[in-house]
């Protein structure tokens, strides 16, 4: 399906990118994740109705509403952009008229990502390239925090994962490489299209 195809069937409009950059040097431009490449992901990682999936830099909330209407997941959209969690407001109550007897959560936190405070039942986190290294440091360190207050599985979905995410997590943390997702005909001409996934190791 195009684009505007999954769109028209999760009744929610995330099409477009962010034409204005971001006050702070620290948060990126926002982007939403292709469908084709959200596709060719779960048909290769798991996701259950048990699992609640934090995405960092949801924008208008595409990979919230993909998910739930997948697999009944949860969701939970970080965004710090007052225009584009409006958006996503809004799209949860296109999304809910539509498909209104879903099971599963869908909700939605305008907030600084380092400001969010990782809820218990948070277990899956996404990152599509969102902020420095520096924030993405101050998130790890919070789910870690979380992690030691409620032990639990744990793991990380990066996508277009930046140099220093990947040394910083192979590094400094307790984070080992589970597996990775190549997008076919995206992976060969440029390596960092592609998702790795990482679990919190015991």
């Amino acid at each position: 399906m195009k684009e505007a195809d999954h769109d028209a069937l999760l009744n929610i409009k995330t099409k477009g990118e962010q034409i204005k950059f971001n006050d702070s040097m620290h948060y990126h431009r926002y982007e939403p994740t292709p469908y084709k490449a959200l596709e060719l992901l779960f048909r290769e990682y798991e996701l259950n109705s048990r699992d609640r999936l934090v995405d960092f830099g949801c924008g208008k909330g595409r990979l919230n509403f993909f998910i739930h209407h997948l697999n009944q997941s949860s969701a939970v959209g970080v965004e710090m952009n007052e225009h584009f969690h409006k958006e996503a407001i809004g799209n949860l109550k296109s999304y809910r008229k539509k498909w209104k007897n879903h099971n599963g959560s869908i909700e939605f936190n305008c907030c600084l990502a380092e400001e969010y405070a990782i809820d218990s039942r948070d277990n899956r986190f996404y990152f599509f390239n969102p902020f420095s290294i520096q924030i993405f440091m101050k998130v790890i360190n919070n789910i870690l925090i979380s992690y030691e207050n409620e032990p639990r599985q744990i793991e990380l979905i990066l996508y277009y994962g930046s140099q220093d995410y990947i040394f910083f997590l192979e590094n400094q943390t307790s984070f080992e490489l589970k597996q990775e997702v190549p997008l076919p005909g995206m992976t060969e001409a440029n390596p960092y299209e592609k998702f790795a996934i990482y679990q919190l190791s015991n």
